[in-house]
């Protein structure tokens, strides 16, 4: 009985129709993104509801300056995703084993090391940025807090990119259910009872890190052979490292320089004031929401390629791109257009402050609106990883979107030529449409290269 539910939680990638299985692996997904997103959000809405603008907008803004020091090592744990995938189509088990092993012992040192350069660096990094001077102290109060959870957060993303290499993406679901219960409970008793305001929400998250991360390798220490998980088996092997990080790492560092391009665009909203800051904090939160939909279909192609390359299944790939593009593109695009036809609603759940609210719906308009164009050069992008080629889509995204909007910041910092929150964020939607035609133009020309690999 043990035996077939395992069994149950996996998804046979290389046969049979696709479209029910990628939205098997997706859904869980998305709701998994939306859930690890929620530890966030409900931080601003508690703080938004019970505490002033400059709590709101301290645990706000941080959001952008967590996913810069987070990415890179996220990006790597794409890279175990990929490679374990292509162990598993070419149905190589020990080398499977291998990679697992070195995937969470990755896990725990990257944990380590974000913790200690998180705590001392929080202030420096919120005062390059402009945070302004009425937020700065709960700021850094609430991003030292959070990073004090690193080790947990790792040891989850990393686990989790364990599971979906063999479809499972419902188990990591249920840890965050788990946690995001204690987020819940814990924000509301430590800053309703106890008045903690920040530092409370900080420490909920934390706390929820920590039990969706002791769940998951509990999962893991159970699961079959060659997945299962001894973290006390501290071990890391040269060949399946290099191949994690050849992938791994050129996806985590477009995620840092796609942050810090965004960070540039804070320090020009903080020009705004508190409620500036504030109303796009809060407007943020939807743009995560809805970019998790986009998230999911990334995930399943790379996992879905990679098994499917290695198994030198050729049109199953391409069959996988049009899929996920197309899915993650309408799934999107509905809730953009949901979310800005009753802004007013989903706003009120974090202000009631007439001015922060404004800003928000700005941020919605000009940004959320569009956001859905983003899934032409991210799925397209996954499915180049999950073929083995990383850097490409990396040097694209980086140019054709983080280099236009740190140039675009400049003229609204030193111009008169970009004025305005409306003009300031119109470089959103820009720089995806650039960017997706450039990524997508690559794509199709990196396909031919990687097919001939297989074929010849």
């Amino acid at each position: 009985m043990t035996s077939t539910l395992k069994k149950s939680n996996k998804i046979d990638m290389l046969n049979g129709p696709l479209m029910g299985k990628i939205l098997l692996f997706a859904l869980p997904l998305m709701a998994s993104g939306a859930l690890q997103q929620s530890f966030n959000s409900v931080d601003v809405a508690v703080v938004g509801r019970y505490c002033n603008p400059q709590s709101l907008a301290a645990v706000g803004s941080n959001g952008m300056i967590i996913s810069l020091i987070v990415n890179l090592f996220i990006g790597i744990s794409v890279g175990a995703n990929v490679v374990i995938a292509h162990y598993i189509g070419r149905k190589d088990n020990m080398a499977v084993k291998k990679a697992v092993d070195t995937v969470m012992s990755l896990a725990i040192i990257c944990g380590v090391i974000l913790l200690f350069f998180g705590v001392a660096t929080a202030r420096p990094i919120l005062e390059a940025i402009s945070t302004p001077h009425d937020v700065i102290d709960l700021a850094t109060v609430y991003l030292r807090i959070y990073f004090l959870g690193m080790p947990f957060f790792m040891i989850y993303n990393f686990g989790s990119a364990i599971l979906r290499s063999i479809g499972d993406t419902r188990r990591p679901f249920y840890c965050l259910v788990a946690g995001g219960i204690v987020n819940v409970i814990l924000n509301l008793v430590l800053v309703l009872f106890f008045d903690m305001g920040v530092a409370g929400v900080a420490i909920a998250t934390v706390a929820s890190n920590v039990v969706s991360a002791l769940l998951l390798l509990v999962i893991l220490a159970r699961e079959e052979e060659p997945y299962r998980v001894n973290i006390f088996r501290f071990l890391v092997y040269r060949p399946e490292l290099g191949k994690m990080l050849k992938i791994g790492m050129p996806a985590g560092i477009q995620g840092m320089v796609f942050s810090f391009s965004n960070i540039f665009i804070v320090s020009g909203i903080n020009t705004f004031g508190a409620a500036g800051s504030a109303g796009s904090a809060a407007a943020l939160n939807f743009e995560y929401y809805c970019y998790f939909v986009i998230v999911a279909f990334n995930s399943a192609a790379v996992a879905f390629t990679g098994q499917n390359y290695g198994a030198g299944k050729i049109e199953r790939c391409n069959r996988v791109f049009s899929l996920c593009s197309i899915m993650a593109l309408v799934g999107c695009a509905l809730l953009n257009v949901l979310i800005v036809w009753q802004k007013e609603f989903f706003i009120s759940f974090f202000t009631n402050d007439p001015e922060v609210a404004r800003f928000g719906y700005i941020r919605l308009t000009v940004v959320l609106l569009f956001q859905f164009v983003a899934t032409s050069y991210e799925v397209s992008g996954a499915c180049m990883r999950g073929l083995g080629y990383s850097m490409t889509p990396t040097v694209l995204t980086i140019f054709g979107t983080c280099l236009l909007r740190i140039a675009w910041v400049y003229l609204f910092h030193h111009t008169t030529i970009i004025e305005g929150m409306n003009a300031l964020l119109l470089v959103y939607p820009i720089s995806w449409t650039l960017t997706g035609i450039s990524v997508l133009t690559a794509y199709f020309i990196i396909r031919r290269k990687a097919y001939r690999k297989i074929t010849v």
